[in-house]
Protein backbone atom coordinates (compact mmCIF):
# COMPACT_ATOMS: atom_id res chain seq x y z
CA UNK A 1 0.00 0.00 0.00
CA UNK A 2 2.81 2.26 0.78
CA UNK A 3 4.24 2.11 -2.38
CA UNK A 4 1.32 2.17 -4.52
CA UNK A 5 0.13 5.48 -2.30
CA UNK A 6 3.65 7.03 -2.85
CA UNK A 7 3.43 6.63 -7.13
CA UNK A 8 -0.13 8.21 -7.37
CA UNK A 9 0.12 12.03 -8.65
CA UNK A 10 -2.22 14.85 -8.67
CA UNK A 11 -5.27 14.67 -10.54
CA UNK A 12 -5.13 11.01 -10.44
CA UNK A 13 -8.60 9.31 -10.29
CA UNK A 14 -9.11 6.61 -7.41
CA UNK A 15 -12.27 4.46 -6.60
CA UNK A 16 -13.54 4.58 -3.07
CA UNK A 17 -13.99 0.85 -1.97
CA UNK A 18 -16.32 -0.46 1.07
CA UNK A 19 -13.33 -2.72 2.62
CA UNK A 20 -15.25 -3.84 5.58
CA UNK A 21 -18.90 -4.04 5.00
CA UNK A 22 -20.37 -4.25 1.98
CA UNK A 23 -16.92 -4.89 -0.06
CA UNK A 24 -17.87 -2.60 -2.84
CA UNK A 25 -16.69 0.23 -5.17
CA UNK A 26 -19.23 3.01 -4.09
CA UNK A 27 -17.75 6.24 -5.44
CA UNK A 28 -14.48 8.25 -7.43
CA UNK A 29 -12.64 10.42 -6.04
CA UNK A 30 -9.38 12.32 -6.81
CA UNK A 31 -5.85 12.73 -5.65
CA UNK A 32 -5.09 16.88 -5.36
CA UNK A 33 -2.21 16.10 -3.01
CA UNK A 34 0.70 14.01 -3.64
CA UNK A 35 2.11 11.37 -0.47
CA UNK A 36 3.44 13.08 2.34
CA UNK A 37 4.58 12.04 5.69
CA UNK A 38 1.39 10.86 8.00
CA UNK A 39 0.92 13.46 10.14
CA UNK A 40 -0.42 10.90 12.85
CA UNK A 41 2.77 8.87 13.12
CA UNK A 42 6.24 9.94 13.30
CA UNK A 43 7.50 7.00 11.18
CA UNK A 44 8.24 8.35 8.36
CA UNK A 45 7.51 4.85 6.43
CA UNK A 46 3.50 5.94 6.61
CA UNK A 47 2.43 8.48 3.72
CA UNK A 48 -0.65 9.65 2.93
CA UNK A 49 -2.57 11.85 -0.18
CA UNK A 50 -5.00 14.05 -0.28
CA UNK A 51 -8.45 13.12 -2.07
CA UNK A 52 -11.54 15.34 -3.14
CA UNK A 53 -15.08 13.04 -4.01
CA UNK A 54 -15.48 13.05 -7.92
CA UNK A 55 -19.20 11.51 -7.87
CA UNK A 56 -20.83 8.76 -6.09
CA UNK A 57 -21.10 5.50 -8.80
CA UNK A 58 -25.03 5.42 -10.09
CA UNK A 59 -24.62 1.60 -8.62
CA UNK A 60 -22.05 0.35 -6.27
CA UNK A 61 -20.11 -2.70 -7.69
CA UNK A 62 -19.87 -5.48 -5.61
CA UNK A 63 -16.32 -7.54 -5.35
CA UNK A 64 -18.60 -10.51 -6.04
CA UNK A 65 -19.60 -8.83 -9.89
CA UNK A 66 -16.00 -7.96 -10.43
CA UNK A 67 -14.92 -11.68 -9.78
CA UNK A 68 -17.44 -12.49 -12.06
CA UNK A 69 -16.58 -10.00 -14.83
CA UNK A 70 -13.99 -11.69 -17.88
CA UNK A 71 -12.36 -8.46 -18.02
CA UNK A 72 -11.44 -7.86 -13.99
CA UNK A 73 -10.23 -11.33 -14.18
CA UNK A 74 -6.53 -9.51 -13.41
CA UNK A 75 -7.50 -6.49 -11.22
CA UNK A 76 -5.49 -6.72 -7.78
CA UNK A 77 -8.73 -6.30 -6.26
CA UNK A 78 -8.75 -10.22 -6.91
CA UNK A 79 -4.96 -11.18 -6.88
CA UNK A 80 -4.15 -9.04 -4.22
CA UNK A 81 -6.57 -9.01 -2.08
CA UNK A 82 -5.01 -8.07 0.69
CA UNK A 83 -3.67 -4.65 -0.11
CA UNK A 84 -5.29 -1.44 1.16
CA UNK A 85 -3.94 0.56 -1.71
CA UNK A 86 -3.45 -0.93 -5.38
CA UNK A 87 -3.11 0.25 -8.99
CA UNK A 88 -6.12 -0.23 -11.86
CA UNK A 89 -5.34 0.20 -15.16
CA UNK A 90 -7.32 1.99 -17.58
CA UNK A 91 -9.30 -0.50 -18.93
CA UNK A 92 -10.18 -1.81 -15.75
CA UNK A 93 -11.18 1.55 -14.57
CA UNK A 94 -13.20 1.93 -17.39
CA UNK A 95 -14.82 -1.78 -17.47
CA UNK A 96 -15.96 -1.21 -13.60
CA UNK A 97 -17.89 2.43 -14.74
CA UNK A 98 -19.21 0.73 -17.40
CA UNK A 99 -20.64 -1.97 -15.11
CA UNK A 100 -21.83 0.64 -12.72
CA UNK A 101 -24.25 2.33 -15.25
CA UNK A 102 -25.91 -0.90 -16.07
Amino acid sequence: ARNNLRAMKKGDQVFFYHSNEGLEIVGIAKVVKEAYQDPTTEDERWSVVDLAPVKKLKRAITLEEIKGDARLQDIALIRQSRLSVMPVAEEEFDAILELSKR
